[in-house]
């Protein structure tokens, strides 16, 4: 496959195995000679850490060498806050995990990070996120490297890392073209294209949440007016479950917006919906229907073999994933649904960190990182 003679790759593997990236673990079937002998990463040869900065929690994972996490964590967050204080919460998070493991900043080789906006992947920048103003152009690299100084750092848009998740360790894998959609705060996708991420020419590709779905709809947050995540996302799910509590039309809703002093959030509504509240089953098929419309489009367009559905807000009640697909099949061509199947991600919230660590796995030998 290389292309190495015999003895220049002998050379080749003697070397990763004397700085320890490779070692031995046990013999092959003889072919006639000399047993071969099996080789594999060494997963004691470093860590690999994973950062999954979401709008409202931070998803955090330890890894070895080889990928296999060791530890995971979730808690609250709010991007809103400085980038500083964000990503210095994970760093501070991933040091106890390092000590528990036997570990230290510099064993770490190499650092994934997935944040909810448009990177700039090859500056592993953010470029006018509008979740999170004050992060745009910060060097993410470079802050995170004054903790892990011998790490290779990869900054990535979320929803990219959770597709590269679900293509490595989910259920895509051996998929070669396949949507991941995350539904929360925001909506947003990753695309692998013929096996590989697509990040297209500015490194914004699958921003759907700011497609337009309805052109009298409500102004979004970017200016614009009837964006997808201003009409379907968790946000626009919980203001309409707040509309319907506050006119009487689910009482289920009311008796909530009583008990939590006057407010309603999308997983309430998932909640009054598998209770047989009418009101609340309308407001998720609506939204169900609108990320449908969206994504018969893309459907369409790119003519996936499988749509994944993740993010907080996605498994509110199945009705909502049940919406999406009769909207697709409504609007997309037969041609183009006849083999597709839309489901939700295996991975689930696991997806964000699998995908952070897998990431960086073409990064870390480069020579100019």
């Amino acid at each position: 496959m290389m292309g190495y003679s015999r003895a220049s790759m002998t050379g080749f593997i003697n070397d990763l195995m004397e700085s320890g990236i490779l070692k031995e673990v046990g013999e092959g079937t003889s072919q006639g000679g000399r047993r071969p002998l099996i080789l594999s990463i060494n997963g004691d040869y470093g860590f690999i850490v994973g950062y999954d900065v979401g709008a409202t929690s931070i998803d955090l994972a330890l890894a070895n060498f080889r990928g296999d996490i060791l530890e995971h964590c979730s808690e609250p967050a709010d991007v809103r806050n400085d980038a500083e204080v964000v990503l210095g919460r994970c760093a501070e998070v991933i040091q106890q995990m390092l000590e528990r493991q036997g570990g230290a900043p510099d064993q770490v080789v190499a650092v994934g990070v997935g944040v909810p906006g448009p990177v700039e992947f090859a500056k592993g920048i953010l470029i006018a996120p509008p979740l999170m103003p004050t992060w745009e152009n910060f060097p993410i690299k470079k802050y995170v490297n004054q903790v892990f100084s011998n790490a290779t750092v990869v900054v990535d848009n979320d929803v990219n890392i959770m597709a590269l998740g679900e293509l490595h360790t989910g259920g895509a894998k051996g998929l070669n073209n396949f949507i991941w959609v995350k539904i929360g705060t925001g909506i947003g996708s990753g695309i692998i294209a013929s096996g590989e991420i697509y990040r297209g020419a500015s490194g914004v590709a699958g921003n759907i949440g700011h497609i337009e779905a309805d052109h009298n709809g409500t102004i979004c947050h970017c200016g614009n007016r009837g964006c997808l995540e201003a009409m379907a996302a968790g946000p626009a799910i919980a203001q309409r479950g707040k509309e319907v509590a506050d006119t009487g039309k689910s009482r289920f809703l009311a008796m909530r917006l009583e008990e939590t002093e006057g407010k309603i959030s999308a997983l309430d509504v998932g909640e009054a919906a598998a209770s047989g509240d009418t009101a609340a089953i309308e407001i998720i098929r609506d939204s169900g229907r609108l990320i449908g419309s969206v994504l018969a489009g893309l459907v369409e367009f790119f003519n996936p073999e499988v749509i994944y559905i993740g993010g907080g807000v996605s498994k509110i009640s199945f009705t909502l994933l049940s919406s999406i697909r009769q909207a697709v099949l409504q609007r997309a061509n037969p041609l183009s649904t006849r083999d597709l199947h839309i489901e939700y991600s295996q991975l689930g919230e696991m997806a964000g960190v699998a995908g952070a660590i897998a990431v960086t796995f073409p990064h870390i030998f480069m020579v100019d990182k």
